[in-house]
């Protein structure tokens, strides 16, 4: 019975298996054996193993590693054997041999097995040179990079990389990128972003660091990271690219800087202009005061615009509820005084008003605002509020007060009616329409739907170290 399972298990393995006696003959192979060489037991057995085939296996290492096995019951492990078999081909077989003995011999015989690996070794082979092609792009891109594991150690960094940083390849591989140098890139903003592109694979797009380098002084670095993987292979990578952006973010600060400082001698020479109106309302006649008061107002708003850019710290986008409170206090200035008892409120969403539009807004604001301070408060006393809110791809700007509203047959024309064609003017040049208001007892609301000029605050300021 022993026999019987022997032969069973001997059947049973993949690899091929053959049993040689004290001279090396062939006493025995199993079904795998016969079916990758293509032979028969008739051809097979008796023969000695060196005659096989075109004489493949009479390979002198291969002749001293066997003839140690039968005095030294030493055994062969791995020995590669690379040739043309009959009828299959050139292969690679992985040749292991051990001495057996069964009961009652002494002499013992060999247990030879032999694996094919061919696929094996190619593949390894394909995979050294796609590792070498691989390096040979990396190495060609301009931009510093590195390749990096799921645990985020280095597997290698492009030439670029290494000359850029003074390292060597033996000082990055193996080492996590949080250690280089002086430990500039270990941000905690960036570590957590690293841990989500393999895992959830979310790219890194434009992650800015700035910081002192070691040989490079102060320079800016966009990162950005792509989960790669190789086609049959499970294992996960991560492609990590250093744009140095220093020059060109150095060219953005000087024309921000030169925006914010001709936007501050604009307003400096608009505020010459508002001072000079206020000079000459000392002198004009009463019937004209209102109109030289009016023209201050929309001249101050713009100075304002122009105050609020040359202040801006992300180029010049503008908070639309910074805008709204200056347009409030040139106003309260140029046309209520200290003693008035109207007051202007502002209500505003977290937006920032595209610039390109901002004089027009800012006027049609500024004209909606005198409306409502002329012509709502016989009384004097008041309030009126500005607000600004977004509904949906537009905004809805609102301008209300509590005075003596308006009879409804002049609600639908109240920009015009309360004073002025320019809310008419503005409104068309925004590609605006006016909201119909229910009626109200006291008090007038004008709502302004205009397309989205806003920039929505999230695309404003890129997330930097």
């Amino acid at each position: 019975m022993s026999e019987i399972a022997a032969s069973d298990i001997v059947e049973t393995i993949p690899s091929a298996l053959i049993i040689l006696d004290r001279h090396l003959n062939i006493t025995s192979a199993n079904r795998a054996f016969y079916q990758t060489f293509r032979t028969s037991p008739r051809e097979t057995e008796g023969s000695q193993i060196y005659e096989l085939g075109n004489r493949q296996w009479d390979i002198p290492a291969l002749r001293t590693l066997l003839e140690s096995v039968i005095p030294h019951r030493a055994s062969v492990e791995g020995f590669e054997v690379e040739h043309d078999f009959p009828t299959i081909g050139r292969r690679t077989m992985l040749v292991n041999a051990r001495k057996i003995f069964s009961p009652g011999a002494h002499d013992g015989s060999i247990l030879l097995a032999i694996e094919d690996v061919s696929e094996e070794r190619a593949a390894r082979a394909e995979s050294k040179n796609l590792w070498r092609l691989t390096q040979s792009i990396v190495d060609t891109i301009r931009d510093p990079l590195v390749v990096l594991e799921g645990d985020m150690t280095i597997v290698t960094a492009s030439k670029a990389f290494l000359t850029m940083f003074g390292i060597t390849e033996a000082e990055t591989r193996g080492r996590r990128v949080a250690e280089l140098g002086q430990h500039q890139w270990d941000v905690p903003a960036l570590r957590h972003l690293m841990e989500k592109v393999l895992p959830e694979n979310k790219p890194i797009e434009s992650f800015e660091i700035e910081d002192d380098f070691p040989g490079l002084g102060r320079r800016v670095f966009n990162l950005n990271a792509r989960k790669i993987s190789q086609p049959g292979n499970h294992a996960n990578r991560l492609l990590l690219v250093f744009e140095d952006i220093t020059d060109r973010k150095q060219r953005e600060r000087d024309a921000l800087s030169l925006a914010n400082e001709i936007s501050h001698r604009i307003k400096n020479n608009l505020q010459i202009v508002v001072g000079l109106i206020a000079y000459e309302v000392n002198f004009t006649a009463p019937s004209c005061v209102q109109g030289y008061r009016a023209m201050q107002a929309r001249i101050g708003a713009i100075a304002q615009l122009y105050d609020l850019i040359s202040h801006s710290s992300h180029g010049r986008a503008i908070d639309v509820g910074d805008y709204l409170r200056e347009i409030a206090k040139t106003m309260s200035a140029s046309l209520l005084g200290n003693s008035s008892g109207i007051t202007i409120t502002v209500k505003a969403d977290a937006l920032d008003i595209d610039p390109d539009r901002a004089v027009p807004f800012g006027l049609l604001v500024n004209e909606l605002a005198t409306n409502a301070i002329k012509h709502a408060f016989p009384g004097g006393t008041g309030r009126v509020v500005l607000s600004v809110e977004r509904m949906g791809d537009q905004i809805e700007l609102c301008v209300a007060d509590d005075g003596v509203g308006m009879p409804q047959t002049d609600a639908t024309d109240s920009h015009e009616t309360r004073g002025s064609d320019y809310v008419a003017i503005f409104v068309r040049q925004l590609g605006g329409t006016v909201v119909l208001a229910p009626a109200q007892e006291t008090g007038t609301t004008v709502r302004i739907r205009l397309p989205f000029l806003l920039v929505p605050p999230e695309h404003v300021a890129p997330l930097a170290a």
